[in-house]
This record gives C-alpha cells, structure tokens and sequence, in this order.
C-alpha cells in the first residue's frame, strides 16, 4: 500500500498534538488501499475552521469557512482541511442549505456518497471503515452510503461520479445505486454544465470507458441527448459489427486517454443516423456525416463550455476522421500543412481507433495508417517545409524585390505550394528565380 505523503502527515500530526481528532478522508483513503497514489489528500476535523486557521497560520487560507474548509499548505503541498460536519436539505440537488459542525467522525462519514469514498485513516495508518467501503473495494463495487435516491437527490452531481468511478476505476455499481441512477438521471440537469464537463471528461479518460459508455448511454443521454439517435442504430454496412453507438465508444476505447482526442471519438459519427440511407442492396451508407457529426460536435462543446482551443483541434479532427489520405510525402507534406505535426499524429490515432473499432476482416487499413506513421516520420526527419515559417525565403526578401501588400502573401503561399508539391527546392536563389518568372506571368493572367 501507498505510505501517506510526509506533508500530508506533518498536517495530521500537528492536529492531533494540538489536541483535536484528524483524519485522511475520501479518495486519498480509497487510492491508498488500492495503491494508487492519491491526487489530493483531503483531511477531516475536529477543530473548527476558525481553530484551524490559528493552528497553521500564517501558512493557512479561509477558501472556504462557510462550509468549513480551510486551505493548509505546507512546503510546495496545500491541503483542503475540513472540519467534521452535517449537512442540511438540498434544495438546489447540488450544495446544502446550511451547514453544522460535528464533533462525531461517525457523523461526517455517513454523508458522503459512496462506501469506498467514506473511510478515514488516522497518521499511523488506522482506518475507521463503518459502512463496508474495504470490502466493496475488494469486490470492485460501488455503492452509496445510506439510501442512493437521498444521495443523488442532495448532490445530482453523484450521478456523473457513480459514471466515472465505474469507468476509471472498472466497478460495478450495486444494484440498489445502479438503479437510483438510472431512476434520478433527471436531475443532471439541475448540475453545472461545467461540472458535468468535467465529470465526463475522467469518465472519457478511464480504463473502463467502453463498458461505462455502453451500459449508461441512456443516463448520459440526459446531458448528451444527441447520442441516443446512435444507441442501436444498426449501420447495415459490412464494414460494421456494432451498431453507432458501440462503434463510437469501442472507438472511444481504442485512442489514448487524452482528453480531446476521447471527446473527438465520442462525437466523430454522431452525424451517421441523421445521414443514413439505404441502397436497393440493403446496404447502409452515411454520405456527409462527418460535417452533421461536426455540427452537432460543436453544439455539444459550446453547451459543455469547452475552451476554444480545445472546441477548434476537436472540431478539426471530427471533420478529417473520415478524410482518405494518399500514402505519398507530397500528400503527407500536404496535411501537415493543413494541420500540423501535432494535428496530423492527433488524426492518425483517430484513423486508427476508428477502424478498429470496425469488423476486424477490414483492420488491414492499420497497415495504410502505419505507413501513414512512417511517412510522417521520414518528412519531420528530413525537415521538410510545410510551414511559411520553414520556407528559405521571407516577407522582408519580397519586399526587397519590390513586392508589396497582398503581393506579398501570395508570392509566399505560391512558393510554399511549390515546395510542399516537390516541384521546388526550398532555396532561397531557386525561389526567387521562379517567383520572378512564373509566379509574375501568373499574376498578369
């Protein structure tokens, strides 16, 4: 098992020297005794906030006393201390109305969500366990703590984390939760766009994504609605083995847990039940689903708040993911060109996720995409000018020659075009010696 970080111990210790109860509490509990090493170390209290803030100041932070939680850092680490508590009603299925300071550890457990995220552990390693959480552990399941509707109905938000925890960590839901979900997924709509967001990104990300994807499609749903035209929309293709949606979280499953390119699967052939048709043979066919898939991408993206950033490379790749590619260098300079190293190895890994996502008779196009791969790595290897920025000759030489305004950019994109097709070296005499002949006979055409 993971040993408890020295910083996250030096805070215990000098709660308890003082005289209060503390505890790790939550997930870094959980992660220790699955020996993951925990992302935060949250701690749980005794001492009041206003007792905490005297205790550690002036290496202390108030972020957020309403709720009884005071920032504590120590070194380089900082550490969310909360001291134990009840919480009120839920009105808005999301933050309690009013919150009451506790004495009791027992009392702050029995409001979490789910038994493996109630546990305490003490600075000598002691757990306090009271609601079975070790043992749904072992048996990878997991299952709210009290009754499930109450919990989903006080935090809406569990939902997407009962998604996610199955998906990152592989478990299984109890049965008793599994069917609250399915029963309260309604109220995701209460929850934050970016809250969900952010839930639906780790669950993207997880190792178990494609059981995740496939067994709660119906409650994402709720959030997502333009993935459920998918859910069983039989492609009629021989090409295909799954229906849209299992191909799509198959696909999901097949690139690596990056978060735009898991978002880029999730929605790269949303389009195809819109685009359906069937020829007289009886075989599907899905023409222009990469741009209705695109539309809908970007719908999705601006309601979930995506950064622009992200929304335009996942975009970018939604629109490519069905594009064919010629296996040449001129061809590969091309799209480099178009989208750059990072956006052409992003659209590769697509490519290859999407056909192997497909019946396995047509994987032999993962020897098309390797060679893809390699094609890309001879261009990079003898740094092949794909980019103004690259080419042998700039805007202050065409000025020099006499060009001017939009002259300027269009000499430069005429040269860069002759250098990617291969019909140019890229050498600054070479470039101004055509410039000067063709691209001027060009002009005056």
């Amino acid at each position: 098992m993971e040993v408890i970080a020295p910083p996250a111990r030096r805070v215990l210790e000098r709660l308890e020297r003082a005289g209060y109860e503390a505890y790790l509490v939550g997930g870094c509990v959980r992660d220790l005794l699955l020996d993951r090493r925990p992302g935060d170390w949250d701690i749980t209290t005794a001492a009041r906030p206003e007792e905490v803030l005297s205790l550690f100041a002036p290496q202390a932070a108030a972020t957020g006393l309403k709720h009884g939680t005071v920032t504590v850092f120590e070194g380089a680490a900082s550490f969310e201390v909360t001291t134990f508590r009840l919480d009120g009603t839920y009105a808005d299925h999301r933050h309690p109305d009013a919150v009451t300071f506790s004495d009791s550890l027992a009392e702050d457990l029995k409001r979490r969500d789910f038994t493996v995220n109630a546990m305490a552990m003490d600075q000598a390693g002691e757990i306090t366990d009271l609601f079975g959480g070790r043992e749904d552990l072992a048996r990878g399941v997991l299952r709210c703590v009290g009754r499930p509707e109450q919990r989903f109905e006080e935090d809406a938000l569990r939902i997407m984390r009962a998604l996610r925890f199955s998906s990152v960590l592989g478990f299984s839901l109890a049965s008793e939760t599994a069917d609250a979900v399915f029963q309260g997924k309604s109220l995701l709509r209460e929850v934050a766009v970016e809250r969900v967001r952010e839930e639906l990104l780790k669950l993207l990300c997880g190792r178990c994504v494609v059981p995740a994807l496939l067994q709660y499609a119906e409650v994402l749903g709720v959030v997502l609605p333009e993935i459920l035209p998918a859910v069983g929309c039989d492609q009629r293709n021989i090409h295909h083995c799954y229906d849209v949606w299992e191909h799509i979280a198959r696909a999901v499953g097949f690139v690596p847990p990056n978060a735009v390119l898991r978002m880029t699967m999730l929605l790269h052939d949303l389009g195809k039940p819109g685009t359906m048709t069937v020829d007289e043979d009886g075989t599907g066919h899905f023409r222009g689903h990469a741009d209705v898939s695109c539309t809908l991408g970007k719908t999705i993206l601006e309601r979930l708040r995506f950064d622009k950033e992200s929304t335009r490379r996942i975009l970018t790749l939604v629109q490519w993911h069905d594009v064919p590619i010629e296996q040449t260098q001129k061809a590969m300079r091309r799209l480099l060109h178009k989208l750059g190293e990072q956006g052409v190895r992003d659209l590769l890994q697509v490519k290859r996720a999407d056909n192997l996502a497909q019946a396995s008779a047509y994987h032999g196009r993962q020897g098309q995409i390797d060679t893809l791969e390699a094609l890309l790595q001879q261009a990079l290897e003898q740094d092949a000018c794909f980019t103004l920025r690259q080419l042998a000759v700039n805007g202050r030489d065409l000025l020099e020659q006499g060009y001017r305004g939009r002259e300027v950019g269009a000499a430069l994109q005429f040269m860069l075009d002759a250098v990617i097709d291969g019909t140019l070296p890229n050498e600054k005499q070479a470039l101004l010696k055509v410039l000067s002949t063709e691209f001027a006979s060009n002009a005056t055409e």
